[in-house]
């Protein structure tokens, strides 16, 4: 995913996951929300936005991202299109998303359902994660992740022994160890 900076070092959102699922404009049978999305965002959350695949829209704007920001919104990440780059850069909003275009919102899309599951799918791989409401969402440089809440301890486990190998690992290298011997002796 995108950021307003590409793969800026700095660009990094942690917080639960408060989704926004958008429907088709035309689409009259989905629900309708009676006040605007933005001004639900609840503070040191994540917005998560699943937008209709294939629009040529985008689904976030700058309007969005300073009521988001003034909200506390930790970032936004958007299953689909964002605008306004340069508002997001001068708001210093982590935002991440598949990509951005220069057409708004209200004539594509608009918001249906908050905090309900959305479906992500890798466009690379194929492969679908659920984001369900509250779930921890982490975004960085390298990318965006979303860990359920019962798997939160397991989560920070695993990526802690991991850090330490990496660390031990790098001491090796530093050291003039050859990496194969090295990668296979410490990462059993």
């Amino acid at each position: 995913m995108y950021s307003p900076a590409f793969m800026s070092p700095t660009a990094k959102a942690f917080g639960p996951a408060y989704i926004v699922k958008m429907v088709h404009a035309a689409d009259k049978v989905s629900p309708s929300q009676s006040t605007h999305f933005a001004d639900a965002i609840p503070k040191d959350s994540v917005v998560f936005v699943s937008q209709p695949k294939g629009l040529i829209s985008a689904c976030w704007g700058g309007l969005m991202s300073t009521r988001a920001k003034k909200r506390g919104a930790a970032g936004v990440v958007i299953d689909g299109k964002f605008r306004d780059i340069n508002e997001h850069r001068e708001l210093g909003m982590n935002l991440f998303a598949r990509g951005n275009s220069i057409l708004g919102t209200n004539t594509f899309t608009r918001a249906s359902e908050l905090n309900v599951p959305v479906s992500y799918k890798n466009v690379e791989n194929g492969g679908e994660v659920i984001v369900n409401p509250g779930d921890y969402i982490i975004g960085d440089a390298d990318g965006v992740v979303v860990v359920p809440p019962d798997s939160a301890e397991e989560c920070v486990r695993l990526c802690q022994e991991r850090f330490e190998i990496d660390e031990e690992t790098r001491r090796c290298l530093e050291r003039g160890d050859e990496i194969g011997s090295t990668i296979k002796r410490l990462r059993k």
